[in-house]
């Protein structure tokens, strides 16, 4: 299984689109490679090696995985630069992209549902002082967490609803603190260790909530949205080029909770040691994927 860096992707699309201007046919029509793409965020990693694993094992397919950041790989599967993303959050967190590429791009199946985006603070901050978000405009509240909201990276959806619902809530004097998952996650274990105030942006599935004492803030206006399906996307032709894999694809679904463990089984030990207890364990679930 090989894996693919952003500089290789746009090397790729270049590529691709010099193949395209002299008629010659593109690379990816003519072997059986598959490329999955995926942001480096813990779940859609965590799904995309489970898909990679088994489409290699069952399908006797030859994965590439290409990590790159969210815009770049919306814009990779309407040129086929990639063949399928698994990380498509609806109806709110990915809708702009969504939108530009709605119509060119084929819709896969759903991953898993329940989805959810949040601001998460410990279980040791009293709910008495802050319960939900609109707590945070208490001076108070804000001293102890010294005006900052530690986020992730500047293209994600998380970040954009964020820095909406500061608005919304009239949060002005506070600052969003951009970074990367990797560095959110370095924070909040930093500050617990000490038993310091924290709020961070945060996503349900994710492997945070099974090593660390988090909860929600409420959210009474719904700036960061409700519950959201995560769904798959194919390349324009995947299904025709590749039915096997589409068909899987589309019928890859994993339950919250089996998704989330098999997150912290990555974290704590690696990505390969948790696919393959994850399809050990539930080789039934496995097998229904490729039924039919």
């Amino acid at each position: 299984m090989i894996q693919l860096n952003k500089r290789q992707l746009l090397a790729a699309g270049a590529g691709l689109a010099a193949g395209l201007a002299t008629g010659v046919r593109p690379a990816r029509a003519q072997n059986k490679t598959i490329k999955l793409g995926f942001a480096p965020w813990a779940d859609a990693e965590f799904v995309t090696r489970l898909a990679a694993r088994l489409i290699e094992d069952r399908l006797d397919t030859k994965v590439q995985l290409v990590q790159t950041d969210v815009a770049p790989l919306y814009q990779g599967l309407t040129r086929g630069d990639v063949d399928a993303m698994l990380m498509c959050w609806l109806p709110q967190t990915h809708a702009d992209y969504f939108k530009r590429v709605e119509g060119k791009v084929e819709r896969l199946g759903t991953l898993y549902t329940g989805a959810k985006l949040g601001w998460v603070v410990p279980g040791y901050v009293p709910e008495s002082d802050l319960a939900s978000i609109a707590d945070l405009a208490k001076p108070a509240v804000r001293e102890k967490l010294n005006g900052r909201i530690q986020g992730i990276e500047p293209g994600a959806g998380l970040t954009r609803l964020s820095q909406d619902a500061l608005k919304t809530y009239g949060l002005g004097e506070y600052k969003l603190q951009e970074s990367s998952e990797a560095a959110m996650l370095s924070m909040v274990n930093r500050q617990m260790r000490g038993e310091n105030w924290i709020v961070a942006t945060a996503w349900s599935p994710h492997w945070m909530f099974g090593k660390y004492d988090l909860r929600y803030l409420a959210d009474p206006k719904g700036a960061l949205g409700a519950a959201e399906e995560v769904i798959g996307l194919g390349r324009p032709g995947l299904k025709q080029d590749h039915p096997q894999v589409a068909a899987f694809l589309s019928k890859l679904n994993l339950p919250l909770n089996e998704l989330e463990a098999g997150m912290l089984v990555a974290q704590e030990d690696d990505s390969d040691a948790a696919v393959a207890k994850y399809i050990k364990e539930q080789e039934s679930r496995v097998n229904g994927w490729f039924a039919g």
